[in-house]
Order: structure tokens, then C-alpha cells, then sequence
């Protein structure tokens, strides 16, 4: 089962999607779905996702939710610092609201890079972490998917629009959030039992190498997925990574 809701706090109103069994106030265990770059919480795959743990186990739920300016979010602005926020309110929402034991998050790319960064500098509430393609590098990711007449826009102070299912505003401040906070500062092996990354090797936006050197270098588990591109398009390859996931939050 599904529904539609609105975390409403501190000024920000956050739009979410619950999926459950048939109380959500019964689960214990909440995973937090993280989409990618100009996505949202309504994405086939989401909702594939949400249904196959919510089946697969009992005492489960998934809170998806549009980051700022994403899917239906009324934000014009995208920022990484409001991100955060977003995370830390559907965080105290499962844990206040739905009285959750546990949470977990299955994030994607730039999701994947969120998730990262919450943990390193706010808190890591989350029992486990599945990441697909996580972009470890962001800002370059964003740079090399950039054309020159974008950047070279963006270096004079103006904005330019990116993005897929909705066009976001882009500019030097969000730039240079995702060059300063930069991830691989931060060592996880701490945190590495708990997290794997998903990853395929047909990837042109986050290079696969790149995340074979962050598994190896904080000791990660990391399933490579031969011919997976960035966004898993094709269903067999989405399937087998949600099912990893779903396998990996076993209880």
C-alpha cells in the first residue's frame, strides 16, 4: 500500500510517499528512498522498490520525498546545506511520528552523495545503506555532464537549467557547495560493514573506477553490474538492484 504526505516543519513542507503493509505505525524498520539529480519520488522504479520490501518483510516501510526543487517540491533554489535539512526532517518524522526501531537508506547518485554527507557531518542514524551509483565525485560529475557554453554561463554569475523530469536552476553558489564538500575527505571504515554500492560498468556519468577506489579505500562491499548504465534503465539490471538492496535490509 501507498500514500501521499506532507512533512510540514520549520518553514519547509516536504513532499512524501509511504509505502507500507498495512499499518505504517507498525513498522519498526523505515527505509529512506533517496532519488537522484532533477528526479523524484515518483520514479517506476521507486514504487518497485517500495513493494518489494514492504512484501519481502514484515514490520517494513519506505518514506520516498522530493528534495528541494525536485518533483513536486515548491523550492526554486537547490541547495546542498537544504538537502540536508530535508534528510534530518523525514529522519525525525519516522523516528517521532512512525515510532521507528530502526532506518535504513537506499539512495541514488546524487542521493548516494547526500547520504555520504550527512553521515560525515550531521549524524548516522541509519542501521544500513544501500547505494546505487552514488556520485562520489559530484562536482565533477556535474562539471563533465556540463556543456562549455553552461559552464562558462555559470562562471560569469548566471544560472543555467539542468535536470531531467524537472528543469532546476544552477549556479556558481551550488557549484561551489559541491567543490567545497567534497566527500572522499571523510574515511566511512567505521561505518563500511554497513553500507554497499551498486554499481554498473557501462556508467558514463559517475565512473565506475572511481567508485572501485572509494569501496577500496573505506573497505565497502560493491557489486559491479555488467553493462548497467548510470540510471539502470534497463529493467533486468534495475531488478537485480533492487533486490540487493531489499536483501541486504534483511532483518
Amino acid at each position: 500500500m501507498e500514500k501521499n504526505f506532507d512533512i510540514n516543519e520549520q518553514g519547509h513542507s516536504i513532499r512524501c510517499k509511504l509505502f507500507y503493509d498495512k499499518d505504517p505505525h507498525a513498522a519498526e524498520n523505515i527505509v529512506l528512498i533517496l532519488h537522484g539529480f532533477g528526479s523524484s519520488k515518483d520514479l517506476k522504479s521507486t514504487d518497485k522498490f517500495g513493494e518489494r520490501l514492504t512484501t519481502k518483510y514484515k514490520n517494513y516501510a519506505a518514506i520516498a520525498f522530493d528534495f528541494p526543487a525536485h518533483g513536486s517540491d515548491a523550492r526554486k533554489k537547490l541547495t546542498v546545506a537544504e538537502c540536508l535539512t530535508y534528510i534530518s526532517l523525514v529522519v525525525n518524522y519516522a523516528k517521532e511520528k512512525l515510532h521507528a526501531k530502526r532506518l535504513y537508506v537506499y539512495a541514488a547518485s546524487f542521493g548516494g552523495y547526500l547520504t555520504l554527507k550527512y553521515i560525515a557531518e550531521r549524524e548516522n542514524p541509519f542501521t544500513k545503506i544501500a547505494l546505487r551509483a552514488p556520485a562520489v565525485q559530484m562536482f565533477k560529475a556535474f562539471q563533465g555532464n556540463m556543456t562549455e557554453d553552461e559552464r562558462d554561463k555559470v562562471a560569469k554569475g548566471k544560472e543555467v537549467m539542468l535536470g531531467f523530469e524537472r528543469k532546476i536552476k544552477i549556479g556558481k553558489d551550488f557549484l561551489d557547495e559541491l567543490q567545497q564538500g567534497d566527500i572522499q575527505q571523510y574515511e566511512y571504515l567505521d561505518e563500511s560493514e554497513n553500507i554497499l554500492i551498486i554499481q554498473g560498468n557501462a556508467d558514463k556519468i559517475v565512473d565506475i573506477a572511481t567508485s572501485q577506489a572509494f569501496a577500496e579505500n573505506n573497505m565497502i562491499e560493491l557489486i559491479e553490474v555488467d553493462g548497467a548504465d548510470h540510471p539502470f534503465s534497463n529493467p533486468k539490471h534495475m531488478d537485480l538492484a533492487i533486490g540487493k538492496a531489499v536483501e541486504f535490509f534483511a532483518p
